[in-house]
């Protein structure tokens, strides 16, 4: 998996996986990059494409060949801002899976290194 980057290294495409998994980590220094979820059929792999400055916060690795689609972030930034609905869908859509993503990475990061782990249910 890899996503295309402009000379900049900002992030212009995105996909949503398809068959197999992605496993998403996170780049902690002077640490192995924790797994912070297992992503799977459906499920959008990213989200660096729609907010500035457009650069990947998490890193994505494959056990195998994972079948993704990809699509010109850029066109939909400029499909969302043309159509109200359309932008609030896809906001709401992302929303929704950064909000998910960022409580899985809180979970993971305090069982890894919190004194006490997260305590969360599960």
């Amino acid at each position: 998996m890899s996503c295309p980057a402009q000379d900049d290294g900002a992030c212009t495409t995105a996909g949503a996986g398809d068959e197999q998994t992605v496993t998403l980590d996170m780049h902690v220094a002077g640490r192995r990059s924790p797994t912070i979820e297992t992503i799977g059929f459906d499920e959008l792999v990213g989200w660096s494409w729609l907010f500035p400055p457009y650069v990947w916060q998490l890193g994505g690795e494959t056990k195998t060949p994972v079948r993704a689609y990809e699509f010109d972030a850029t066109a939909v930034r400029l499909l969302c801002e043309q159509d109200p609905q359309f932008g609030s869908a896809v906001g709401q859509w992302v929303g929704k899976v950064l909000a998910h993503r960022l409580q899985s990475a809180r979970t993971r990061l305090l069982d890894l290194y919190a004194p006490y782990g997260s305590g969360g249910v599960g």
